[in-house]
């Protein structure tokens, strides 16, 4: 039983996400403060092959070659707006892990909480419902409640 555990142990942690190494070495340049933009970028951009993991946390080539552009913009002088804006005009919106506030993004932002609301609508209405089901259901009629106390007094004799 131990070992198993132990197997299971390893397969998680040799099996689990490495997060942050995808970023290679001859990828980092030299000045501290433009790799820190560059990485922050890097945490907002979608990877077009994966994606559902930013170019940052992403070992596809594509990741890598985006990557590379996004340091490559900052060296050049962009700022961090032009770098996105750079990207979005050349892959679309799509490459944003998360997307403008802009009207062709509206039902992004808006379908999740109209879906909350209607769902607490619906649940509120179903257990109203079950309420005065219930409450329906547990009232005798008269000849009921007569056919109810000859059977308790039958089973008490």
């Amino acid at each position: 039983m131990r070992r198993l555990l132990r197997l299971l142990l390893l397969v998680a942690l040799v099996g689990a996400p490495t997060v942050g190494f995808a970023v290679q070495p001859d990828e980092i340049l030299a000045d501290p403060g433009l790799e820190a933009r560059a990485r922050n970028l890097s945490r907002e951009l979608r990877c077009m092959v994966c994606q559902n993991q930013s170019i940052d946390d992403s070992d596809a080539s594509l990741a890598r070659d985006l990557r590379i552009l996004v340091r490559e913009r900052l060296q050049a002088g962009d700022s961090d707006q032009q770098v996105l804006d750079f990207l979005t005009a050349r892959y679309g919106d799509f490459v944003l892990l998360r997307p403008r506030f802009a009207p062709h993004t509206l039902p992004l932002w808006l379908l999740p909480g109209a879906l909350l609301v209607i769902g607490a609508f619906a649940l509120v209405v179903l257990v109203r419902r079950q309420r005065g089901t219930m409450q329906t259901a547990t009232k005798l009629t008269p000849a009921e409640q007569v056919r109810l106390a000859e059977l308790v007094e039958r089973q008490n004799e």
